[in-house]
């Protein structure tokens, strides 16, 4: 009895700072995002992408250099955008929201949020159970599944989910713990994997790779059903699959703990290393999965890993999941607990996390990842186009930022308005002009700068602001 209701103290104590600025005494280094992110972006969606890669029929050539433009250009939307703005405001991007927008579209903007950072961590889970599953010899799902392949896949997943549930439940520190132990031997697993098939497929010599590389792993034929990618798919994906992290702003949650926005740049850890290593050398595994199965449907990261490492292979999948999840399940307990301040963390987090866990329990999460991602970015983009010109734009235009807040307000119609119109806008050139989810993030954040731009101008000027508000107000804590 005694060392549960330690454990409830423990996590009891767990403040996260939800709606406060960081202490300055709480700030911590670039070495702490360097794992972080590094052990997050080589993760578990790295065994699902990088094959993606594979059955949509890129090309080597375009694969190396889509990769490579497309990384550089997220790494400079974290530092630039992300980064600036946490380190200037020290808020999560929830209490930031809701003191521009109100807490009535920032419940509705959370719930969606969550939702979508539950999938995205369920997905991860179900990476992680192909693996555990292995000595179980259970079915493993297919690229055409949607439904639980079996009672005990679904047991696993559970297993998997609680694990991952309870790491997230003790915050950020445990977070950053975990990533910092599991990032750098899970990319040595990477490479040491892809190195080790190379023969198999037959590369000899360093002169063998390239003429294979272009003819037998990404030869840019796609596979039945699927679509062909292009140089342009591959950098606008690699750029825009963590539009929501970046652009849509979601990771000022992570960046308020650091000293300097210039920490931002410690994402070319996860990226270079994940998205453009880990992406080639999961690819090249299942390039040999593919020749060796005669073209099998069978898509299961573990145990393509296991086939082609053995064990290492699997045991890097189920932590790769993890590294994935954890931070994932933090971000979407922040959002649901602050829609009610009074809601402990820690249990959000855990009625996240069962949430989460029944979800990866369907594949269609992981089959569609590719899809989903450019989606749930593009949901969430035009939010964080309204935080980024509030915070930096307004005061130079001589416009009130956080209005929400100024004018105890539960809803600034500019911000719902931007919302709307920028997703009607991306769901007419998606539907009327052909134009694939990959490419719509970039027009769509230009549309939501200007349509917020106008519609505050209006709102603010028909809006009487109390003359004891401060005009853009900075934040508590100065900015680094």
């Amino acid at each position: 009895m005694s060392d549960k209701k330690n454990l409830v103290q423990k996590l009891e104590s767990v403040n996260e700072y939800e709606r406060e600025a960081i202490p300055q005494n709480k700030l911590k280094s670039w070495k702490s995002f360097v794992g972080t992110y590094a052990g997050e972006h080589t993760a578990g969606t790295e065994f699902v992408l990088g094959p993606l890669f594979v059955a949509h029929g890129a090309s080597a050539v375009d694969l190396v250099s889509g990769l490579l433009v497309g990384n550089i250009l997220a790494v400079l939307s974290w530092a630039f955008f992300t980064g600036k703005a946490a380190t200037k405001t020290r808020h999560t991007l929830y209490f930031q929201l809701e003191k521009i927008a109100g807490s009535r579209f920032t419940m509705i903007y959370n719930l969606v949020n969550a939702v979508a950072f539950c999938f995205l961590a369920g997905a991860m889970i179900t990476v992680a159970a192909t693996a555990v599953g292995i000595p179980f010899d259970l079915a493993m799902p297919a690229l055409d599944d949607t439904l639980p392949t079996s009672l005990g896949f679904v047991l696993t997943v559970f297993v998997v989910g609680a694990i991952t549930t309870v790491i997230a439940m003790f915050g950020f520190n445990q977070v950053v713990k975990f990533a910092n132990i599991a990032a750098p031997w899970m990319i040595m697993i990477f490479v040491a994997a892809a190195v080790a098939v190379l023969p198999r497929l037959g590369i000899n010599s360093i002169g063998d790779f390239w003429p294979v590389a272009k003819e037998t792993i990404w030869s840019g034929v796609p596979l039945e059903g699927k679509t062909k990618f292009t140089f342009w798919h591959i950098m606008f994906f690699a750029w825009f699959c963590n539009m929501a992290m970046h652009i849509g702003m979601a990771d000022m949650s992570i960046l308020r703990y650091a000293k300097k926005w210039t920490a931002g740049f410690a994402t070319s850890t996860g990226v270079f290393l994940g998205h453009y290593v880990a992406w080639i050398a999961s690819g090249i595994l299942y390039s040999l999965f593919l020749l060796e199965s005669d073209g099998s449907l069978v898509f299961a990261p573990g145990p393509i890993a296991y086939e082609a490492v053995g064990i290492a292979g699997a045991i890097c999948v189920i932590i790769a999941g993890w590294t994935t999840a954890n931070p994932t399940l933090y971000r979407a307990g922040l959002a649901i607990q602050s829609i009610n301040p009074n809601w402990k963390t820690w249990k959000v987090t855990l009625f996240v996390g069962l949430i989460t866990t029944i979800a990866a329990c369907f594949p269609a999460l992981m089959m569609q990842l590719l899809d989903f991602v450019a989606l749930y970015g593009l949901v969430l983009m035009p939010l964080g186009a309204v935080i980024f010109i509030d915070i930096f734009l307004f005061p130079k235009m001589g416009m009130q930022s956080n209005f929400a807040a100024l004018t105890h307000r539960n809803f600034n119609p500019a911000v719902g308005i931007t919302w709307l119109i920028t997703l009607i806008f991306c769901l007419g050139l998606n539907l009327f002009a052909g134009v694939e989810i990959f490419f719509l993030g970039l027009p769509g954040w230009f549309v939501a700068v200007l349509v917020y731009i106008a519609s505050s101008k209006i709102v603010q000027k028909n809006t009487s602001i109390p003359h004891t508000a401060k005009p853009n107000a900075k934040s508590e804590v100065p900015a680094s």
